[in-house]
Parts: structure tokens; sequence; C-alpha cells
């Protein structure tokens, strides 16, 4: 029988109130955009609130938590009763009215909500896709109740393809903009109608001709993004070093024993779907008619010896160490920055020795089970979590209930590998990326491609089992560093019958030990949904790295010691297993691990710097240490490869954009260097030999800029890093420019960044060679000259121009008007040939700039005073033209 699909009474139990989140003192807070105030509607500051949670929760998958969640949510919604909206005041505009799409407009918020959507604020994604015209005002509201309402409506039913004719008649007319704008969003970021259902499969076109990516990895990020990326026209190659799909989703088949034999499927990797509201597994899940188990919220504890522990004394322990998260909390918030440098397990044990002398030997006991268990939420020692930003998802946690999938998470994997082109065995060890493409070496073949997606877990990062090449950014290495990397164990075990309760998915053994306290701390019993009898013990924290060199046999012998110290007291007997099987997810050379933390000197920040793109959106990553919100889960890992698959398309048609421009060469270069040269006129940032201009009215740190460093220009007194007897290296080099210039001739090179990096690149110090230094060694960056800029540069400088508006171009200043006669302007343009002749003979010499530049070539070339500034050639050494005023000739 299949779970009744998702409906607005679903989110009944959920309380509707404001409840402040302040921000960590340790995190960036974000420029906040300047926007508007929109008329007659005051929205609330997205950045002012979050979700709340009375403590911090990181994901307790062992034992369900009591704890509500409180959301809030803006009283922007439209009325519902008539009466209400005949007292509003008409408006003689229809544009700036909320519009009324249907009268659940709170409740299909909540079903966006749970899509991972803000209730009252635009994504930052739907920024950056300029969705609306106007941030914070009555067109974003409209958008928004547009966009839920389409989400909404889909959840109705995963199983079907929404269309947008299906809205044309709900949505008002005069928003049908909106309506196209939110669903061709929806629909290309795999927001809406994806899956494995029949009518999306029909979806998928019969011949791939756009772009061809290749794509390392065949685990939930790796085989999202395939999905997506074929449905969409891509040619997908998949390269797996395995021998199946799924990668730390793993389900197996275990059988056995005499006559009657016994078999069950067990989840070796990946078990349990954390939260089932909006988790798009669980979508998976409904479309291929999948029932999910609710993990039940009984989990009695058992102690040293076997007996139960006793209940109060369990709540009251569970209390007091949630108490202690709770003055964790609020202790950071008191340190400041310099949490980040403290661990999460320093201060709950600083916390714990305040009140030691009030605690019995069994108490220490329960308060160790539930570090152990906070340590397999974490797949993390708590000595190495970070108590500043160890818990930073929270405020994304998947709500509803953790779930078991009947038969294994495998069935997921199966439906999503169907059709998709995988070639197993192939141990990936090297990526070439550039301009031209990408080449993925695995043994001795060689697999060429437009693009690239590594969806390699951490681990293997960390270990640095694939060579890139060029060697990846200093700040992503520093990323993948600081990101910690944890483990967890398990022994599945196949009995004959089942001897435990059966009203209980979950139960909990305490040790004395405190080193050895994640050792077999939980029991999973999957008999409700494996299709057999089979018991499952946990190892976490520091355990499970012991339990990597324990031999199987003795792993085996102390977990059934456990069950019989359990159950033969209750007059129980306990089996021998029919099949056993131990995990080494550790030694594992594709995970070297299981999942992924905030360890101590990372934040949640570290996650985004490992999903940036490298090479100009040639390499990309997916996978869930590449997802802030839902990081550690399998829904993150598939929506990150969701996610990289939508910026790969983009990418991709950026390209294409740029190959057809570049086939028909634009008739306005000169007129874009003119442009380019005169905005430089005035900066945005200057400092040293570097000057940066950027669009004013975006305030994304990530929009793009225009870097300019300028040689052999006179220096000011002040100029930083110019002392006389300061060297450089290519001082000969820097000679032969300067005789070619005549002592005179400025020289521009450029190159795209973001405004970040520019921000990031004037705090450096140390003059202008450091900055060199930084730009190329730590942001990767090649300076070029102004055509190889490129159309993307093109575009930003027409829109700064527009943007700034009043300037004249050189040639308008010059008088060089269209309404001029060809001779007027060969005859001007040859006065200012002698008066360039005049002024140059009559300055003075002027000493080079000392940066560390190399391979710059001079070239003999006779060009007109005219021309742009010098080129990148094909080797990528930057080509300085000579300039010869005698031969300027007429335009």
């Amino acid at each position: 029988m299949n779970p009744p699909s998702p409906t607005p009474d679903d989110f009944s139990f959920l309380p509707l109130e404001f409840v402040p989140y302040p921000p960590l003192p340790t995190q960036t807070t974000p420029t906040p955009i300047q926007t508007p105030p929109a008329p007659a509607l005051a929205l609330p500051n997205p950045n002012a609130a979050f979700l709340s949670f009375p403590i911090p929760k990181k994901r307790r998958r062992g034992r369900p938590q009591k704890i509500q969640t409180s959301f809030h949510f803006p009283h922007y919604f439209p009325p519902n009763d008539a009466q209400n909206q005949q007292q509003q005041k008409p408006v003689p505009d229809i544009s700036e009215e909320i519009i009324v799409i249907n009268k659940e407009s709170t409740n299909e918020a909540l079903i966006g909500l749970s899509a991972g959507f803000p209730a009252d604020s635009l994504t930052d994604e739907e920024i950056d896709a300029r969705l609306v015209t106007n941030i914070g005002g009555i067109e974003q509201v409209n958008y928004i109740l547009i966009r839920n309402h389409i989400i909404a409506k889909w959840r109705e039913n995963v199983s079907f393809w929404v269309t947008k004719e299906m809205f044309l008649n709900s949505v008002p007319e005069h928003c049908h903009g909106l309506l196209d704008s939110a669903y061709n969003y929806l629909v290309s970021h795999g927001y809406i109608n994806f899956g494995v259902s029949q009518s999306i499969k029909e979806r998928f076109p019969s011949e791939y001709t756009k772009s061809n990516v290749i794509v390392v990895g065949a685990g939930m990020a790796g085989l999202g993004a395939a999905r997506h990326l074929m449905r969409l026209g891509f040619k997908v190659t998949v390269l797996e070093g395995r021998k199946r799909a799924g990668g730390r989703v793993y389900t197996m088949r275990m059988e056995g024993g005499a006559g009657n034999r016994v078999s069950a499927s067990v989840d070796l990797g990946g078990s349990v779907l954390t939260g089932t509201l909006g988790n798009p597994l669980g979508i998976l899940a409904r479309q291929l008619g999948c029932w999910m188990h609710k993990v039940r919220d009984k989990c009695p504890l058992y102690s040293v010896g076997g007996r139960p522990v006793d209940l109060d004394m369990d709540m009251k322990v569970e209390t007091a160490f949630n108490g202690l998260l709770d003055k964790a909390s609020r202790l950071r918030q008191l340190m400041g920055d310099v949490s980040v440098d403290v661990s999460l397990g320093a201060a709950l044990e600083t916390f714990r020795q305040v009140n030691e002398d009030a605690v019995n030997k069994e108490e220490i006991n329960l308060f160790n089970w539930h570090c152990a268990n906070l340590e397999y939420a974490n797949a993390g020692l708590l000595s190495k979590l970070s108590l500043a930003f160890w818990d930073q998802d929270d405020p994304y946690d998947m709500g509803g209930d953790h779930c078991f999938l009947p038969g294994g998470n495998g069935r997921l994997v199966q439906a999503l590998a169907e059709n998709v082109p995988i070639l197993y065995e192939k141990t990936v060890h090297t990526i070439r990326y550039g301009s031209d493409g990408v080449q993925v070496i695995a043994g001795s073949q060689v697999f060429e491609g437009d693009m690239v997606l590594c969806t390699v877990p951490l681990g293997v990062l960390k270990n640095g089992s694939i060579k890139f090449i060029p060697e990846l950014p200093q700040r992503k290495l520093d990323g993948i560093k600081r990101l910690g990397y944890g483990l967890l164990n398990k022994v599945a075990m196949l009995f004959p019958c089942v001897f435990w309760e059966t009203d209980l998915d979950t139960f909990g053994h305490l040790t004395d030990d405190t080193s050895s306290r994640g050792e077999f701390f939980l029991f999973y019993s999957y008999a409700t949904v494996a299709g057999g009898p089979i018991l499952i013990a946990l190892v976490a924290g520091e355990a499970a790295h012991k339990f990597e060199s324990m031999p199987p046999t003795d792993a085996v012998t102390k977990v059934i010691q456990i069950l019989k110290g359990i159950y033969e007291p209750q007059g129980i007997t306990v089996p021998e297993p029919i099949q056993t099987v131990c995990t080494r997810w550790g030694s594992d050379p594709f995970t070297l691990g299981s999942y992924s933390n905030v360890a101590v000197g990372a934040s949640g920040d570290d996650y985004d710097i490992l999903a940036e793109s490298v090479g100009d959106g040639r390499l990309f990553f997916a996978g869930e240490a590449t997802n802030r919100r839902y990081p550690a889960t399998m829904h993150g890992a598939f929506l990150s490869g969701l996610r990289e698959a939508t910026n790969m398309i983009r990418y991709a048609g950026t390209r294409a954009s740029r190959m057809k421009v570049n086939r028909t060469p634009s008739k306005n270069a000169h007129t874009c260097a003119s442009l380019l040269a005169d905005l430089f006129r005035e900066p945005d940032l200057v400092f040293g030999s570097f000057s940066v201009i950027f669009g004013r009215k975006n305030p994304d740190l990530k929009s793009t800029a225009i870097l300019r460093v300028t040689f052999n220009e006179p220096r000011k007194k002040s100029q930083e890093g110019s002392r006389p007897d300061q060297r450089h290296s290519n001082k000969l080099l820097f000679q032969q420019l300067q005789s070619h210039f005549n002592q005179q001739q400025p020289v521009h090179v450029y190159t795209l960044l973001s405004k970040q990096q520019a921000l990031e690149l004037r705090e450096v110090r140390g003059g202008d060679e450091m900055r060199m230094d930084y730009l190329c060694e730590k942001l990767g960056v090649k300076l070029i000259g102004r055509k190889g800029l490129g159309p993307t540069a093109d575009s930003l400088i027409a829109s700064i121009k527009a943007e700034r508006g009043g300037h004249k171009t050189p040639a308008t200043s010059l008088g060089l008007r269209s309404g001029m006669s060809k001779l007027q302007k060969v005859t001007l343009k040859r006065k200012l040939v002698r008066r360039a002749k005049i002024v140059r003979s009559s300055n003075k010499y002027v000493p080079p700039l000392k940066l560390n530049m190399v391979n710059v070539k001079v070239s003999e070339e006779i060009h007109t005073t005219n021309q742009p500034p010098p080129e990148m050639n094909s080797t990528g050494q930057i080509q300085v033209d000579m300039l010869n005023n005698e031969q300027a000739a007429p335009s």
C-alpha cells in the first residue's frame, strides 16, 4: 500500500510563530541586498529569523527526539475570507496587488519550505537567476506564491509530469511572465518533474546531442546528475570504480540456513531516510510505489550486564545531556571567534566535570552512550567537532519521520541507474581540465569530454587519490583539509528467527569504558523491512576506527555476548547467526570513511568551497560533502548532483553562446575596448597597480568584476613597495618592454574574477609583488589581453556603462561623431598622432614596476595608435604590440 500524498493537513502540527534565530557570532554575515521598500507591504528581513530549535539537535538518527520544530512565516499571504477581501481598498494598478491563487497559501508555503525554499524571500540561486526585477517588492511576493503553488501541485502526484499549461487558469494573466520564470526555474533545477516515474522517463530524448559530460562516481550524486543531464539532451558517461552503483549506499542480500533457507536485504551503508517532508528520496520511493517504515520512537537501553536501564534515570540523563548541549550553544556565543578553535567535546566535558560528584556510575555510562549517539550522527569524535559550527546545518533539517525503505535503499539506486551509461571497474586516477575540455584517465584509458563532474567522497579527495592537472586552487585544497570526515561501521547478522521484541526498531547497550563507548552501542532491527530476521550493530566514534583492524570473528563474538547478556536472563535463547557481515568503510579505497562533519577550524563555508567549480566551468564537484544544508545524508548527495547538473547546463549554454559570437566576430570590438578604457578612468577599487570595475547595483559578492594590472605607470610617492633597492627576477624583460614603449606607453593586462576575490586581493599586504603572487598562485588567475576576456566581459562592460550613464567614450569626447566626414576624422587623427609624438619626446624615463611577471614576449609587429591593450597569445604569454605613430592609417 502506498503512503498517502502529503497534504496541507500533514503540516498542521507545526506551530506558526516568529522566533528569532540570530546567526552564530563566528559566521560571516553577508552584505544585505539594498532593495526599495515595497509599496503598502512590509516584508521581514530574511536574515533576521530562521527556524527555531529549543536545543542543538544534530540528526540524532539513533534515537528520535520528541522535539517540535517551530517555523515562522510572514503574514503576507492574502486573506482567505471574502469579508476581509471586501475591506481592502481597490488598487487601480493590478500589477501592484498580491495575487490570490487559492485559499491554501500558507500550507503551500510550508510545502515550499520542505523543498528548501524560504517562506518570505528568495534563495541566492533565485536572485542570481534574476527571476524578478525588484527584490523585496510585490512582484517577489507574487513570484513566491506562484512558485509554492507549482511545487504543491506536483507534490499531489509526483508520478506525473506537471506542465505549465496546468496553471494558466489559476494564475492571473498579468503574472504569466512570473509563471514562466518560476516553472522554468523549478524544472531546470530539478525541484519538480524529477525522478524515476514512467512519465518522466518518457521525457528523455532519443538522441543526446549536447555537450559530452563525464561523471566520476555512480553514487547518489553522480546518478542524480547523470539523469538530469540526460533528460536535457546531454551525452553522459559515468565512470565507477566498483562493480556496482550506489557508492556508500549499498544493499546486500543475505541468505543461508539448512532446509528452510532464510534470506533478507540489509543496508550496509546509508540506511535511514532522515526526514520525509520534502526529501527527494522519499519522492523517488513514492514513484516506485514503495511504502516507508517509520523508525519507531521506542528505544530501550540496557546496562553493561544486560539489565534494562531505569526509565526515570534514562530520562534524567537525557535531559541533562540536552541541557549541556544548550549550555555549549550559549558558550560559543559568549566566546565569539575563539569558539572556532574549541571542540564540542571539550565544552561538554568541562560542563560534565562540574557536576561529576553528583552522578553515579550508571549515569556516567548513560552520558557516554549519548555521546556515542552524537558521534554516530556526525561520524566524528566529539573531540574533533567544531564547537562553533558542528550543527550549522540544523536549521535546514528535513522535517517528518525518520524511515527505513523496505527492501533497502538499493531499490532507489537500481531505479536511478536504469538506462544510465555506467562503465564499471574504472578507477579514475587523473583528471585534466582546460579551456578546450577535459580528460579523465582511468588505468590506461583516456576519456575526453567537455566537462567533468567529480563526485568522489571527501576521504578520497583528502587522500589525494585523484591527481588534478592543473592542481586545484589553494582555496579548495584548504577547504578539503579543514573539513572533517568520520567513520561508522556495522555488523549485520542474519538469524534463523526473531528472538528480540517485534514492537521496536532500535535498542541500545551501555559500556563502562569511555574509549569504547561507541562499540555496538546501538542495534537496528530490520526484521520489519528486510524480509527476514536481521539485526545490525553499530560501531561509532573511536571504536569505529579500532573496529577496522578487529578480526570479524572477534567482532561477532562480542556482539553475541551482548545479546545473550540482554535476552538470556529473560529466558530467551539467542541462536547463532546464519550469516554475518562486518563493514570496513575506512579501509575501502573508494570511500576511506563514511561521511563529513565540521571539524575544529572548519565552518559551513567549507562545504560551499568544495562545491565551487574550477577551470571556468570545466571541472565540477558534487557529493554530500559539497552540500552545506544537507551534509552527511543520502538526500544531500542526491540534491548536490541536481545542483551541479544545473550549473553544468548553465556553463554549456554560455559557451555555446560564446562560440556563436566568435563565429561572427563583433564589429564593436574597438568600441568595447574604448568603453573599457573609459570606465577604468573611474575604477571602483584601486590598490597599487591594480584597479577593478564592477556593477555597483549588484550586491552579490560572487558577481563578476574586471581586474586591470598596469605596467610602466608613474608611481605616486605613497605607493607601497616602492623602495629603491627592491629587485625583481625579470628585470631584463621589463627593460626590453620599456625600450619598445620608449619608457612611456603603459601596458594593461586583464582578468575576470569575482567581486569577493577582488576584495580579498586588496587586503593582501606586501605590495604589488605579493598581490601578483596571490592572484596567480592562490586564486589561480591568468592575466590576458583585452580581447582574451571574450563576450562575457563585453556584456559586463556594456552593463556597467549603462549603469553609470553619462560617461562619454573616448571617441565621443574627441569629436569622432558619426556626423563627421571621413576626411575630418583622418585629419583629426593625424593631429593627435603628432601631438602624442611631442608629448612622448618631452617625457623622462619612468622606472618599471617590479612585479614578478614571467613569460613576457615582445612582438615586432607594427600597429596604429588606436590598438587595444596587449593580448594573450596561444601559449599563454603576454604579447605586447610595439607602436609606431608614423604608420597611423585612416580609419
